[in-house]
């Protein structure tokens, strides 16, 4: 369709001249129509949020400009829930709204369903974690979480408490420094080692030394980007399509950072398969060392006899080292960080971890139970700092809710954990470090799903024992080892990030525990 034109560069001119005016009205006609169709959207999601007032939203950016990122947007919800009842709209952009439900009222009923996550801002982190139990839905999700329950077994817990300790005093024995100088210090990076090279031994059996090795770990530097490119783009309307954030520079970040990532999952499961070459049966493996999650993972197989693929497989385990180290690490952080701001019920807590243990430098498995102060103390502190401050769903059927107003199907509900813990009409002051809200008595007075880190219902997380178990041994052994201290000049200001951090860290000092006061 070229003929040669001595006139033109190259020698070349098209045979049909008008083909560029063609392209560009196909272009201008897919514009339009993609414009027609978002527009659509935006006038549904105004109509079926009329029964839901909420704070008024620009009409370009949403609510996004209303949130600084300065450690007050938390905050910020929760005055806004104050105003608008049990639920409220929120709007992302001009065309993106979620309803966000802040009573435990509004969060049984959609807690309850098997509505699966939103297919928004969960499919910003499908490319790194894939589809794992986290983002699966459907039949995928149902076959994935029944094979993958009997990695959460007590008797393959059990003995994770001992490698848990083990993780722990690593850790404690590198603070020796900052007891002896009396210095402040940044607690996140170090839990965040911790809880990596917890979740390597107990679900993978790797033994990486990322505690002791130097340098700044690739892998948690990877998530920590991610888990900030993630956010960005889910505030930055323009990165909504794929395209755009693909070609832009924080694209190429976020991919850069997804392969640091990929590796690392990579190669434990490498080194796993080739020792599972000479370990054929399940009975051997027990004997060389514990069942952990991923013998689970690579034998499990359904009712057909049918396994999970290598990309299953690899997406399970992505999900897992990333929930199961950076979570956990948000958790204790807070925790110690509420522990040291409150001398008179760490004190409580010591004297009762102390008895426990009884001189020994490890937790057990039996002991967990005998510190029942140090736990409620634990669950006060994921009551004001939740590791993952909040949730979404797709509802694809429509959903009404207790007082009677109904959302269709297609809309995307948000959860907001932070705005339930913090809920004045649930909890009396609210904002207050009280772990006696957590005595039997005063659980059964309130609903089940006022207090919800690990969410609830059907979807409920599968680690939450993993996970409590991992804080009750690191805090018993903290505080036999250390008296915390808060340093006044550092409060955290809090972010929402794929779990809860501070802009500025979680700082505090550190003192031998005197055995003689």
């Amino acid at each position: 369709c070229y003929v040669y034109n001595k006139y033109t560069f190259g020698g070349f001119q098209p045979r049909f001249p008008h083909m560029h005016h063609l392209l560009a009205v196909l272009c201008l006609v897919a514009v339009v129509y993609k414009l027609t169709i978002l527009l659509r959207k935006r006038r549904d999601a105004f109509r079926h949020m009329e029964p839901f007032p909420g704070p008024p939203a620009h009409w370009l950016f949403g609510h996004v400009l209303e949130f600084k990122q300065d450690g007050e947007d938390l905050y910020k919800v929760v005055k806004w829930g104050q105003k608008y009842p049990y639920a409220f709209p929120m709007w992302f952009g001009p065309f993106v709204c979620f309803l966000n439900i802040h009573h435990p009222d509004y969060v049984k009923t959609i807690l309850a369903s098997t509505e699966p996550k939103d297919n928004f801002a969960y499919r910003f982190i499908e490319s790194w974690i894939g589809e794992g139990l986290l983002v699966s839905k459907g039949q995928k999700w149902f076959r994935h979480r029944r094979l993958l329950t009997p990695g959460f077994h007590y008797d393959v817990l059990k003995p994770y408490v001992k490698l848990m300790s083990d993780s722990a005093n690593t850790m404690l024995a590198k603070w020796e420094r900052y007891a002896k100088t009396g210095e402040s210090f940044e607690l996140f990076e170090h839990v965040s080692l911790m809880t990596l090279d917890s979740i390597l031994k107990c679900a993978f059996s790797y033994n990486s030394n990322c505690q002791t090795e130097g340098g700044t770990n690739a892998y948690i530097q990877s998530v920590y980007e991610l888990s900030n490119l993630i956010n960005l783009r889910f505030r930055t309307f323009p990165y909504h399509n794929d395209l755009i954030f693909y070609f832009s520079p924080h694209g190429f970040r976020y991919r850069k950072a997804c392969k640091v990532a990929h590796n690392h999952t990579a190669e434990v499961v490498r080194k796993r398969k080739e020792a599972l070459k000479q370990e054929k049966e399940p009975g051997y493996i027990q004997t060389k060392r514990n069942l952990d999650f991923l013998d689970i993972l690579l034998c499990a197989r359904d009712e057909n006899q049918q396994g999970l693929s290598d990309e299953d497989i690899r997406a399970e385990v992505d999900t897992f080292m990333f929930e199961g180290h950076d979570t956990t690490a948000s958790g204790i952080s807070f925790i110690l960080y509420c522990l040291a701001c409150h001398p008179e019920h760490q004190k409580k807590c010591r004297d009762e971890i102390m008895q426990t243990l009884e001189g020994k430098d490890s937790m057990e498995w039996d002991d967990l139970s005998k510190i029942p102060y140090t736990t409620m103390c634990i669950k006060e502190s994921l009551r004001l700092y939740p590791p993952v401050p909040g949730i979404s769903r797709h509802v694809t059927k429509p959903l009404t809710f207790f007082d009677g107003r109904t959302i269709p199907a297609g809309c995307n509900v948000g959860t907001s954990i932070f705005g339930i813990h913090r809920n004045p009409t649930i909890w009396e002051n609210p904002d207050v470090f009280d772990p006696l809200r957590f005595l039997p008595e005063n659980v059964s007075m309130r609903s089940p799903h006022a207090f919800v880190p690990f969410a609830a219902g059907p979807r409920n997380c599968i680690g939450q024992n993993f996970a409590m178990n991992e804080m009750k041994a690191v805090v018993a052994l903290t505080l036999k080892r250390y008296q915390l201290i808060e340093d006044p000049d550092w409060k955290p200001k809090i972010i929402p990030r794929l779990v809860l951090r501070s802009l500025n860290g979680i700082h505090i000092k550190i003192k031998p525990v005197d055995y003689d006061v």
